[in-house]
C-alpha cells in the first residue's frame, strides 16, 4: 500500500529497493510506491522481482510491462521463478518442480525480449549438496522419494547438478 509506513520510511533511502510481484499485486497501488521511493526515476533504483508462476506469467507479466513503459518508469527486471510455483506434496513436503522453474523462467525472458527489455537477474535457492528438496524427473527426484535428503528448514533448494543445470539453460536462453 503506498500508503503505509515502510514505503514512507524506504523513500528516504538511497540504495536500490527490490519490490517482490505477485499475482495479487496491485498494479496502481505499485506506480504509485515506485514513484515514492524513486521520485527523480533513476536508473537501477527499483527493481522488480516478479514472482508469478509458471502457469499465471504470461498472463500477467505483459500487463506490468505497460504500466510501467506508460508510466516511463525505469526499472530492472529480475526473476524469481521459485517462489511462485511452491506446492506442498501429498506427504506434506514444500517444493517446486525443476521444470516449472525453468518454464516460468523461458516465459519471463521471452516476455521481456518481445517487449525489447533486457533481464537483469535471478532468483534461486541452492545449495552444492546433493538434496532431494525440488523434484525433477530428469535428476529422479519425485515425490515418493523427496524425503531422502530433505534437509531444508525453510524453502526447498535446488541441489548441485540442478544448479549447474540452471545456469546453462539461462546462457542458453539468453543467447535466443
Amino acid at each position: 500500500n503506498p500508503d503505509f509506513a515502510h514505503v514512507e520510511f524506504l523513500s528516504g533511502i538511497e540504495n536500490p529497493i527490490g519490490i517482490k510481484i505477485g499475482c495479487k499485486t496491485n498494479t496502481q497501488d505499485l506506480i504509485k510506491i515506485i514513484k515514492k521511493l524513486n521520485p527523480n526515476n533513476e536508473s537501477g533504483k527499483i527493481i522488480l522481482i516478479v514472482r508469478y508462476g509458471k502457469n499465471e506469467i504470461k498472463e500477467f507479466l505483459p500487463d506490468l510491462i505497460n504500466h510501467i513503459t506508460n508510466n516511463q518508469l525505469n526499472v530492472l527486471w529480475v526473476s524469481d521463478p521459485m517462489h511462485g510455483n511452491t506446492f506442498i506434496t501429498k506427504e506434506g513436503f514444500k517444493t517446486r518442480d525443476f521444470n516449472d522453474i525453468i518454464d516460468e523462467l523461458k516465459s519471463f525472458i521471452n516476455i521481456l525480449h518481445l517487449n525489447g527489455i533486457s533481464p537483469s537477474g535471478a532468483h534461486f535457492e541452492l545449495t552444492p549438496e546433493n538434496v532431494t528438496e525440488c523434484i525433477s524427473e530428469s535428476y529422479n527426484i519425485k515425490q515418493s522419494n523427496i524425503h531422502e535428503k530433505y534437509e531444508t528448514a525453510c524453502d526447498p533448494r535446488l541441489n548441485k547438478y540442478q544448479s549447474l543445470d540452471i545456469s546453462f539453460r539461462i546462457t542458453q536462453l539468453l543467447k535466443g
